[in-house]
C-alpha cells in the first residue's frame, strides 16, 4: 500500500490517511483480506463510519477513495460495485468569520512562538503544515515574502510576509543587515520554536496546544463555529 502511494507520489499526508483507512477496513471485517471481500462489505464499512462513529462528509469520502484506491491500485481490481457507490454530498456552509476586534483579541492571548505562528497563518493563509515545515532561508525580509514549500499538491508558492513581523527596528537609519524585534522573533520561530513541532503535528492534531483552553474561537482561518 505505502510502496503503491509513494510511487504516485501522494503526499505523507494522504498516505497515512490511506494507510489509516485501508487498516481499520481490514479489522472491521475480521482482518479478512481484501481479496475475499467486494461491494457490500465496503458499504457495511462507510455505513459503520457514518451511523456508529458519526464521521463527517469529507472524512466518509476520504475512507471511500482509501478503499478505492486499495482495490484499484493495489490489487488491481475494476468492478462493476465500485463505480455503484455513492458518495455523500458536502452540503455548503457560510462561515463565521472573526471580525477585527475579535481577531486582534485572539492575538494578543498569544505570544512567543505561538503568536508568530498565530500571525503568520493569519497573514498569509499558510496552513498549519506549512508553517510547521517553514526553514530559516525560506523567510525574505527584504521582499517581504515567504516561500511556501512543497504545499498543497506538492507545488510551491510566495506568500506575502505581513508587515508588522517584517518591520526592522530602530527607524530608517537603523543598518539593513540587522532586524528588528519582530524579524528576530520571526526567525527564531522558525528556527526554534516551529521545526519541533513537525513531530507532534505528523501524528495527530497540534492547534488545540497552542490556543489556550478558555479561548472560545479557533484562529485556524480565523472562523468559528456558532453556538446557537
Amino acid at each position: 500500500m505505502r510502496e503503491r502511494v509513494r510511487y504516485l507520489h501522494y503526499s505523507l499526508r494522504t498516505e497515512e490517511a490511506y494507510v489509516h483507512w485501508v487498516r481499520d477496513y481490514v479489522r472491521f471485517h475480521g482482518r479478512r483480506h481484501p481479496r475475499d471481500l467486494g461491494g457490500p462489505e465496503v458499504e457495511a464499512f462507510l455505513s459503520w463510519l457514518s451511523n456508529e462513529r458519526g464521521v463527517s462528509v469529507s472524512t466518509h469520502r476520504q475512507a471511500l477513495s482509501a478503499v478505492l484506491f486499495l482495490y484499484q491500485q493495489v490489487l488491481g481490481q475494476q468492478l462493476p460495485w465500485m463505480a455503484a457507490i455513492g458518495r455523500p454530498q458536502r452540503k455548503p456552509r457560510l462561515p463565521v468569520v472573526l471580525s477585527v476586534t475579535e481577531v486582534a483579541a485572539v492575538l494578543g492571548r498569544l505570544d512567543g512562538v505561538h503568536g508568530v505562528l498565530a500571525r503568520l497563518l493569519y497573514g498569509t493563509g499558510m496552513r498549519i503544515a506549512e508553517a510547521l515545515q517553514l526553514r530559516v532561508k525560506d523567510v525574505d525580509f527584504e521582499r517581504r515574502a515567504i516561500i511556501v514549500r512543497a504545499g498543497k499538491g506538492g507545488k510551491d508558492r510566495v506568500v506575502m510576509l505581513p508587515a508588522s513581523l517584517g518591520a526592522k527596528g530602530g527607524g530608517a537609519s537603523a543598518p539593513a543587515q540587522h532586524a528588528g524585534a519582530a524579524q528576530v522573533q520571526v526567525l527564531q520561530a522558525v528556527a526554534t520554536g516551529i521545526l519541533p513541532m513537525r513531530a507532534c503535528h505528523s501524528r495527530g492534531p497540534v492547534w488545540c496546544t497552542l490556543v489556550p483552553l478558555e479561548s472560545t474561537a479557533t484562529v485556524t482561518g480565523m472562523s468559528r463555529t456558532s453556538n446557537s
